[in-house]
């Protein structure tokens, strides 16, 4: 599984409100997201896994196999 908090770190220490606005969403819900990504429509899933390059599967912690 890999957080979102993990993956603004990796994008030049991006801040909750840098990535709220990219999302069009508030600095609430990138918490929440951060602390329970069950929460993220499946919208807001995919516009996450595809900003950072990631699948949706690894910010769900979904394992395959």
């Amino acid at each position: 599984m890999v957080n979102i908090a993990e993956l603004r770190a990796r994008s030049n220490k991006m801040s909750q409100r840098e990535l709220a606005e990219e999302m069009g969403v508030t600095q609430s819900q990138i918490s929440r997201w951060e602390k329970d990504p069950l929460t993220m429509s499946s919208v807001n899933l995919v516009k996450v896994a595809l900003f950072f390059g990631v699948t949706t599967d690894e910010l769900l912690g979904v394992k395959q196999g």
